[in-house]
C-alpha cells in the first residue's frame, strides 16, 4: 500500500497518533468528568450562582489535549483563579490543583468502569492499514491511563511507541502546546520530524504539531470545529480516518 492510499505525502515515514477522540471515544468522558470536578469546586468556590464548566467550548479551550494539571491551571485562570499546586500524590478532596486533577481522574476511572470505551472503526482500520504499508507508529497522548485504553479496546499492540502522561513526566517533557512529546515519539522510532504525520482532534496539539515542524498534520474534527483546526495549522481536516484511505468504503 503506497502513501497515496493513505492519504498522505511520500515523505511520510511515521504517524503519530493522539488517543482521545482520534482513536478511541473517551472525550465525552473526559468531559464529563471535568466537568463534575469544576463544577463541585466552582459551586464551592463561587457560590450558587456559579458559571458552569462548558463540557464544549471549555473542554476545547482550556483543557482537550493537555496534561491534567495544565488543564486545572489554564481553565481556572480563565476563570481568575489560582490554587496551590498541592504535591503529585495529593488527596483528591484538596482544593489544589493536583487535588483537582486526582478528583478528575477517579471520576474518569470510575466513568470507564461503568460505561465502558470504544475505539473508532475508522481509526482502528487506519492504524490497521498504516502499518500494513510498512509505516512505524506511535500513540501520543497526554492520558496516564492511555496503556490501560489502549488494552481495553484491543489496540495495545498496534503501536511501535507510547509516548504517554507516565512517560512525559518521567522524562520531563512539557505537555502539548509544546510539541516535546511528539518529537519524543519520532525520536523513539527514528525519524525526522518532517518525516513524520500527526494526528490530532485538539486545537492544543495542532499547535504542537505546527511548532514541531512535523511533515503533515491532519486534524480530526468530531465536534464541528473544522476552521479552528485549519487555523491552528491542520494541512487537512477529517472527520474520520477512513476518509484517508482512497479507494475504500
Amino acid at each position: 500500500m503506497g502513501r497515496d492510499d493513505l492519504g498522505l505525502p511520500d515523505v511520510v515515514r511515521a504517524c503519530l497518533f493522539d488517543l482521545d477522540v482520534v482513536l478511541t471515544k473517551t472525550a465525552v468522558v473526559h468531559a464529563a468528568a471535568w466537568q463534575e470536578t469544576f463544577d463541585d469546586f466552582l459551586r464551592r468556590h463561587d457560590g450558587p450562582g456559579f458559571r458552569a464548566f462548558d463540557p464544549v467550548n471549555d473542554y476545547d479551550e482550556y483543557v482537550d489535549g493537555r496534561p491534567r494539571a495544565d488543564g486545572v491551571r489554564t481553565f481556572l485562570a480563565s476563570r481568575g483563579i489560582a490554587l496551590p499546586e498541592g504535591s503529585d500524590n495529593e488527596e483528591p478532596e484538596a482544593d489544589t490543583v493536583h487535588g483537582l486533577g486526582r478528583r478528575k481522574n477517579e471520576l474518569l476511572l470510575q466513568k470507564i468502569r461503568t460505561e465502558g470505551v470504544e475505539a473508532y472503526p475508522g481509526s482502528r482500520r487506519y492504524v490497521e492499514a498504516v502499518r500494513a504499508g510498512g509505516l512505524s507508529t506511535a500513540v501520543v497522548s497526554s492520558s496516564a491511563n492511555c496503556r490501560d485504553i489502549l488494552l481495553s479496546v484491543g489496540m495495545h499492540d498496534q503501536f511501535d511507541v507510547r509516548i504517554d502522561g507516565i512517560v512525559a513526566a518521567q522524562r520531563r517533557l512539557p505537555g502539548k502546546p509544546h510539541p516535546a512529546t511528539f518529537l519524543a515519539a519520532a525520536q523513539d522510532l527514528g525519524v525526522e520530524p518532517e518525516t513524520a504525520a500527526v494526528f490530532e482532534d485538539a486545537l492544543a496539539g495542532m499547535d504542537a504539531g505546527r511548532s514541531g515542524h512535523f511533515g503533515y498534520v491532519i486534524g480530526v474534527d468530531r465536534l464541528g470545529q473544522a476552521e479552528a483546526l485549519r487555523r491552528h495549522g491542520a494541512d487537512i481536516v477529517v472527520e474520520d480516518l477512513a476518509e484517508l484511505l482512497r479507494g475504500r468504503p
